[in-house]
């Protein structure tokens, strides 16, 4: 028997699929990650062909996008032309939709229904009853011990399974040569994409699950491969990878990069009509100074707090800077609250605020006595004995309450916001760090506090201090929501950001670090700043304020800042609602509704980052369609802080941005498909039925309006930078990931450059830049908008 290098096919194989994150932790990213390296038309040709996938809008998409004036018939007309298309657009339009896509996929129903019920049972993480036996011994030898039970798969002996999965794969691939094995694993792995998608989650992730229950993928191959052979479904795919050159994916793409031009020029418009309302304005130090998340939420609240008052906001990635892990006081789990593209360098925790310790143990108490109520009335339930007698004692009360929960949802979240318990209000964050043996040491040094400080203010652009600085991190409320952390913060990992910002508010209080800014870096913090940690709850607009340890003489202050904070919640929930002055109401209803499918619309409509001063953006309606990152370049003289934006944020907002569109125009491949038909499995994932390939995506619901009509629109990232482009083409150079993700064009590339006249140059390839037009910015650094 040959000995071949599987482990390297198939991590060649295994560019086909990206990463399927759990839903307690449901992180968005590009689904065609493993594609960046080659052009994105390519990459999607590939992809549809490997997956049977659709990787452009429909026509009725581009149809909607042209009758309500998002496509520009001129400019559509020219990107024809430009490639050879001569026809009308009508002739086009015809040609799309009459466009029947090619089927590619095998016909291994029964192969992948087998397999997905196997990875069910082994990958349960706590929502069985009953466990499979064995899995402390990896996937591929609990498998071989159990397999001989299954019915599905024919008469087999223990004898029979080799006993290791290369054993199992030099077996069945046998007769096949070398050459062929990378295809035959890439359309093996490619026909389960989500469960392949969250093996690769468990391993790069190395979770507690993993290593207590260990899966890989030559484990996987080997299972489905031997169990293909044994049935007789395909081991080599029918079809071959090179399906001829589609006109009509060309035409797609030309109207694709049509409506991108459109929204581009738009952008720019907008901008441009901006800036030439300003007028300069006296400094003042405003009241307050607001830090949110960059997430295109953030855009709408921003606004309407500033208009509240003398508020100045900034635009932050929502993990405030701090690489940590956090572990939760209510439930006791640690958890990733950083970009998954960041190692952890550090573990948060709550310890006690003084003279809180009696409160905070009575608070532990109390969670102790809910947990075993929670274990006793699962174990009643699912106890055979018990089962019966206890739906039929606890019937009337379990009615009772889903009575209530259905009629009066927005009551009863008033409720439970007015009573439940809030342990900030009795703890403050506690940072350490991880040693390189990943053992937790006591404290952090003061020299890594006032790094994290000074990084925020240094990539904010920060020149001044008003007396209360908020860091307000966002996070969602919803009921009865698979995917209720897809709408909380992508920069941590899923996580609320409530807690980095209550983590920064810390740091920056510390009177150590404020002397070290002050007498090293010369940042000048007054002593009569304060700084807080907040969350904003994007269902609601609601912001809620972790100010109980803060001295007595800011009460006023923040009282006065808390009603205009609550004016701000109910006009940004009556645009974004589009209704009268019950919209806080209703939001709270959508909130706590558990038949409710689309609490909020989270970072659908995402398709441009802007990295520049608020005076690009300040009292413009962008429709909740920006990243606003905070940028000052005339205070970045090195061009650090640019390039940390353009490292991280950017390349975080282009996973959101891709995830967004894979799930837009190919919802049953890299959506979630619908609510309706969701079944949760093993708690990590959902599957739309009974079985099936585990979903990798955002739910039908979160994209679109209804079943013909758009909400989010499948646009590429649009990045505007308002530096001089010669800092810009410097970054790019010392960064080969960036150049493949503006060259291969997963994301353009707009630069407004504030040396050459505020020009307008927008990357084109491999470090050309195009000049497109020029825009009216006031150079006053501090201005207004004039209505």
């Amino acid at each position: 028997m040959m000995n071949f290098n599987f482990q390297k096919s198939i991590e060649e194989a295994a560019h086909v699929i990206g990463k399927t994150w759990p839903l307690y932790s449901f992180v968005t990213s590009n689904p065609l990650a493993g594609y960046e390296k080659i052009a994105f038309g390519k990459a999607v040709k590939q992809a549809k062909n490997q997956l049977n996938a659709e990787v452009f809008p429909q026509a009725a998409v581009f149809n909607q996008a042209l009758d309500q004036g998002d496509i520009d018939k001129n400019i559509l007309e020219k990107l024809l032309v430009d490639h050879d298309f001569f026809d009308s657009i009508e002739e086009y339009k015809h040609k799309m939709a009459s466009y029947q896509q090619e089927d590619y996929s095998c016909d291994n129903q029964e192969l992948n229904s087998i397999m997905s019920k196997w990875l069910a049972v082994f990958m349960d993480e706590g929502l069985a009853e009953w466990e499979m036996p064995c899995k402390e011994e990896g996937f591929y030898k609990a498998w071989r011990k159990l397999a001989i039970y299954d019915s599905d798969i024919p008469k087999t002996t223990l004898s029979e399974i080799p006993k290791t999965s290369h054993e199992a794969l030099s077996f069945v691939l046998q007769d096949f040569d070398a050459v062929h094995h990378t295809s035959i694993f890439i359309s093996h792995l490619a026909a389960l994409p989500g469960w392949t998608g969250y093996i690769n989650y468990r391993v790069a992730s190395n979770s507690d699950w993993q290593l207590q229950y260990p899966i890989t993928l030559i484990d996987y191959m080997a299972v489905r491969l031997w169990i293909a052979r044994k049935i007789g479904a395909h081991i080599y795919p029918e079809t071959t990878f090179a399906a001829k050159d589609s006109s009509i994916s060309k035409l797609q793409l030309v109207w694709l990069k049509a409506w991108e031009k459109t929204w581009q020029t738009k952008l720019l418009t907008v901008l441009e009509q901006q800036m030439l309302t300003l007028t300069v304005k006296e400094q003042q130090i405003a009241d307050a100074q607001l830090v949110f998340c960059i997430d295109t939420r953030s855009e709408s609240i921003r606004r309407h707090v500033e208009s509240k008052g003398n508020y100045e906001t900034f635009g932050y990635a929502g993990f405030f800077g701090i690489a940590m892990d956090y572990e939760n006081l209510k439930d006791g789990f640690t958890r990733k609250s950083c970009p998954p593209i960041v190692s952890s360098a550090y573990h948060v925790c709550e310890v006690a605020q003084s003279q809180q310790s009696e409160k905070l143990n009575a608070f532990n108490q109390r969670k102790e006595v809910l947990k075993f109520k929670d274990y006793f009335l699962k174990r009643m339930k699912n106890m055979l004995p018990s089962a019966f007698g206890f739906v039929e004692g606890s019937g009337l009360l379990y009615g009772l309450s889903l009575t209530a929960r259905t009629l009066l949802p927005g009551s009863i979240y008033r409720l439970n916001q007015k009573y439940s318990a809030n342990y900030e209000s009795l703890c403050q964050p506690e940072i350490k760090s991880y040693d390189q043996s990943e053992m937790i040491a006591s404290s952090i040094p003061l020299d890594q506090k006032v790094a994290i400080v000074k990084s925020a203010f240094d990539l904010m652009g920060w020149k001044q201090f008003a007396p209360l600085v908020l860091f307000v991190g966002h996070g969602s409320h919803s009921a009865n929501n698979a995917f209720g952390s897809s709408l909380d913060c992508g920069a941590c990992a899923a996580s609320p950001g409530r807690h980095n910002a209550r983590m920064l508010a810390a740091l920056a209080n510390e009177t150590d670090v404020k002397q070290i800014l002050r007498e090293e870096h010369g940042i000048e913090i007054p002593n009569s700043t304060i700084f807080i940690g907040c969350e904003h709850n994007t269902t609601t607009d609601e912001i809620v304020l972790f100010d109980s340890g803060i001295p007595q003489q800011y009460h006023l202050q923040v009282q006065n800042l808390k009603l205009d904070l609550t004016r701000a919640q109910q006009s940004a929930t009556q645009e974004r609602l589009g209704t009268g002055n019950k919209s806080v109401a209703l939001a709270q209803k959508k909130a706590n509704d558990w038949s409710e499918t689309r609490p909020e619309w989270g970072l659908a409509k995402n398709a441009a980052f802007i990295i520049g001063s608020r005076q690009l953006t300040k009292e413009t309606n962008l429709e909740g369609r920006c990243f606003l990152h905070s940028y000052d370049w005339e205070m970045d003289t090195t061009g650090k802080a640019l390039e940390g934006i353009m490292q991280g944020p950017m390349v975080v907002t282009q996973w959101i941005n891709n995830h967004y569109y894979f799930s837009t125009v190919d919802n049953s491949v890299f959506g979630g498909g619908s609510k309706i038909t969701h079944n949760v499995t093993g708690k990590f994932g959902v599957v739309e039925g009974n079985g099936g390939d585990l979903k990798m995506g955002l739910p039908l619901q979160s994209l679109m309006q209804s079943d013909i009509e758009m909400y989010h629109q499948p646009l590429r990232l649009s990045v505007v930078i308002h530096a001089p482009v010669s800092r810009v083409s410097e970054i790019l150079l010392r960064n080969e990931h960036l150049q493949d993700l503006l060259n291969n064009e997963w994301i353009y590339l707009m630069v407004i450059d504030p040396l050459e006249g505020n020009e307008v140059y927008q990357y084109s390839e491999k470090g050309n830049w195009i000049k497109t037009k020029k825009l009216s910015i006031s150079s006053s650094t501090v201005a207004e908008v004039v209505l």
